[in-house]
């Protein structure tokens, strides 16, 4: 009698097309003093803001540039920052393959981008320049996160991709940060940071604005400008103007 042949085995992986959501780093400068010094001003108050991102660095601002990118400088910066560089992309062929010696991959490049691009609604996009940097990123769409006892000095809530709502008092040395909007429902003394991936249309708000530092998108606000009379200790809100904070009393 023949043999019956045996099933294969089963497979014991699959390979698929996959959709990611990146971090997007365009630099706009290669100097790693620069860079250094932009990461510790807008990310230095946050160290929460991060937590092993994917990135992939887009070189597309920085194709003429003359000095030779320092790659593996820079990954241990990002590192720092808790990021995770994986690719890279719209280099020219020396950039490209010094950045493959620091353990970097190939991504698909856009081309050049001599101008601000839209944003793919699965990407945040970092532009790293000098002496700016701003983030952008989609609307947070998650439920918010609810926060019902006092943040003490030295403690700190991140709700990333949502929301934060707060309903005891923000103590000053605490921090709150939201990839969303921020409500606080008691005084808020300590630090506020809304729309920490970019969101420039998220909001601060609170029934009594004494804060130590507010930002939005990146941009900051601190106690060395004293809020007006008429939003100080008041119930007021926070938003972004183009590139202006604006502060508002709120009408209850």
């Amino acid at each position: 009698m023949a043999a019956v042949p045996s099933a294969h085995p089963p497979a014991v992986f699959d390979l698929k097309s996959a959709s990611l959501t990146l971090v997007s780093l365009v630099l706009k400068s290669t100097d790693p003093q620069v860079l250094a010094q932009e990461f510790e001003s807008r990310f230095g108050d946050t160290p929460g803001l991060f937590d092993r991102d994917p990135v992939v660095i887009d070189l597309g601002f920085v194709v003429d540039a003359v000095e030779p990118i320092d790659f593996v400088a820079l990954v241990a910066l990002l590192q720092r920052y808790k990021l995770q560089p994986i690719a890279v992309k719209g280099g020219t062929q020396a950039q490209m393959e010094s950045a493959r010696l620091a353990g970097l991959v190939d991504a698909p490049a856009d081309g050049p981008s001599p101008a601000p691009r839209p944003v793919p609604p699965d990407v945040t996009e970092v532009l790293v320049d000098e002496p700016i940097a701003t983030a952008v990123s989609q609307p947070p769409n998650a439920s918010a996160l609810v926060v019902d006892k006092p943040l003490r000095s030295g403690q700190q809530v991140y709700a990333r991709g949502r929301d934060l709502v707060v309903l005891a008092v923000v103590n000053f040395g605490a921090e709150v940060i939201a990839d969303g909007s921020i409500h606080v429902y008691a005084p808020l003394r300590g630090r506020a940071v809304a729309g920490a991936k970019g969101d420039t249309t998220a909001r601060i708000f609170s029934t009594c604005m004494e804060p130590q530092l507010i930002s939005i998108a990146g941009t900051y606000r601190t106690t060395d400008t004293a809020l007006p009379a008429d939003v100080h200790g008041k119930a007021a809100q926070v938003r972004l103007d183009g590139e202006k904070l604006v502060v508002e009393a709120l009408k209850l």
